[in-house]
């Protein structure tokens, strides 16, 4: 690997790493956070466009192959998950990975208290992760769950979503590693909405390389004509019609 590719799976030392500060600010300049905001409430998805440079992705999906930073592999169709493969991360967690997860989280924590309010969910989240993952490993939640995914031709994933444990933050991300219609097509970021006494409701978020979308793990509040109500969502990805497609996934709850 190149020097660019081993600094982003550096493991950080503390919160207070230049690295995290950097990405802290880099979240900061490149988000509209209000316009994110407006989105999940609105559609339980937000777009984080050209967060990380075409180096990065290529320095992360370069290190599937480390098998010494991740805990496990999963291999999908053994488990009836689809087809494709993921590997979870083992701590510390690579710089940039880490990073990510740190930094975002703050900006989340706001809109999940105020979902889970208007829910009438008596659960808050702290404003520190660091506070939330003691909280999970508090309840044996101690593994961590930020993955690496990756996917050849005629691979996909069934919508599914990642629970792991009673502690679930209610806000995840992916960020696609890889570039449509160049290293693949196909491989469509799918989201679903289960609607109560409705049909379900899909969306097809188009991404780039370098873009996230944060979208909710499992419930999300909509006002309707008489009052909130929840809708379940899941997510998944289509089959890949060619090529190869990495994905970063950024869970903020650690698994049993």
């Amino acid at each position: 690997m190149d020097p660019l590719s081993l600094s982003l799976w550096a493991a950080p030392a503390t919160k207070a790493t230049p690295f995290i500060a950097s990405m802290s600010a880099r979240i900061a300049d490149t988000v509209d956070w209000a316009r994110a905001t407006a989105d999940l409430n609105a559609d339980g998805h937000a777009l984080l466009p050209s967060m990380l440079s075409a180096e990065e992705c290529a320095g992360l999906a370069a290190g599937y192959g480390l098998d010494e930073q991740f805990r496990s592999r999963v291999v999908m169709a053994r488990h009836g998950f689809g087809r494709g493969e993921y590997k979870y991360f083992s701590y510390p967690l690579p710089g940039l990975v880490g990073s990510l997860r740190a930094a975002l989280y703050p900006r989340l924590a706001g809109i999940a208290n105020r979902w889970n309010e208007t829910m009438g969910i008596d659960t808050s989240y702290p404003d520190g992760h660091e506070e939330f993952l003691d909280r999970c490993h508090r309840a044996g939640q101690v593994r961590p769950t930020p993955l690496l995914l990756q996917y050849a031709e005629g691979d996909y994933n069934c919508l599914h979503q990642d629970l792991y444990g009673e502690h679930v933050f209610p806000l995840q991300v992916a960020f696609l590693l890889s570039r449509p219609q160049i290293d693949f097509t196909g491989g469509e970021f799918v989201l679903t909405e289960q609607r109560p006494r409705m049909q379900s409701r899909a969306t097809v978020v188009p991404l780039e390389q370098g873009s996230g979308v944060i979208f909710a793990v499992n419930n999300r509040p909509v006002q309707g004509t008489r009052g909130t109500y929840r809708v379940k969502m899941r997510h998944g990805v289509s089959k890949l019609l060619s090529g190869s497609r990495h994905t970063l996934g950024i869970i903020f709850h650690d698994a049993v």
